[in-house]
């Protein structure tokens, strides 16, 4: 009752006044039937005010807010996709024994229609991650993973991502390999159910990353041709990938 006490008063204030004024016209004009012909026209405006404003006006604001929240959002994927993203999909794409399957669709990203990516998109998410770790990997791993755990850190930070499930899941994903990482001294030496279990943490951000890489390409294709360019020209899944322009 506190929190609407203000509001409540308010709403009685407003009311108030509005009968001290229809009682002062009386008094002035003595037509009764004057004030209540505009009372009830007022009255009836009301419902139409309500879908107009209440309805319309505020769902196409909060549309619109929810549109630059979104564009700030993709600035930070695009940060984050060249800081950390890119180096790891190509880490996590050399240890996919079966990138293949997938790495020459994804390397021809730029290709892609809509309807591709949505397809493309339906694909991935019926595919096999795997991940396979050989000599230096998991130190690779860990190196890479742990250098960048402040700016996964301060990432994490940003409200705008509060608007974005899949990518809060990938960060959580990936920050959470980050830290399992870093809390073994002995990377080299671990037992087979470790490594393991390493590997579920590892294929987990890669299932995240990598779809998320894809529904990032395409916003770029979409809206940002010259951002798009330059992602095409350092796909890490195109073995021939190069920044410099040839043609």
């Amino acid at each position: 009752m506190k929190r609407f006490g203000w509001q409540m008063m308010l709403g009685i204030s407003l009311v108030a006044l509005s009968a001290v004024l229809y009682f002062f016209h009386y008094v002035f004009f003595h037509d009764y039937h004057h004030i209540f012909i505009y009372l009830v026209g007022d009255i009836a405006f009301v419902p139409i005010e309500v879908l107009l404003v209440t309805i319309i006006i505020h769902r196409l604001l909060s549309e619109r807010e929810k549109k630059s929240k979104m564009e700030k959002l993709n600035m930070v994927i695009g940060a984050f996709f060249s800081e950390v993203g890119i180096h790891s999909l190509e880490i996590f794409s050399r240890l996919d024994p079966n990138a293949s399957q997938i790495g020459a669709e994804l390397a021809d990203a730029g290709e892609l229609s809509d309807r591709r990516f949505k397809w493309l998109m339906t694909r991935l998410k019926r595919y096999e991650y795997l991940v396979e770790f050989g000599p230096g990997d998991l130190e690779e791993l860990k190196r890479f993973t742990v250098e960048r755990r402040e700016f996964l850190l301060r990432l994490m930070e940003n409200p705008n991502l509060l608007e974005h499930d899949r990518f809060t899941r990938l960060l959580r994903a990936l920050f959470h390999l980050t830290e399992e990482l870093e809390n073994r001294k002995d990377i080299g030496g671990l037992p087979e159910a470790d490594i393991r279990h390493l590997k579920g943490d590892a294929r987990r951000v890669y299932s995240n990353l990598l779809s998320e890489w894809l529904d990032y390409m395409q916003h770029l294709k979409k809206n940002y041709p010259y951002l798009f360019s330059l992602a095409m020209r350092t796909n890490p899944f195109d073995p021939d990938a190069s920044p410099v322009v040839t043609g």
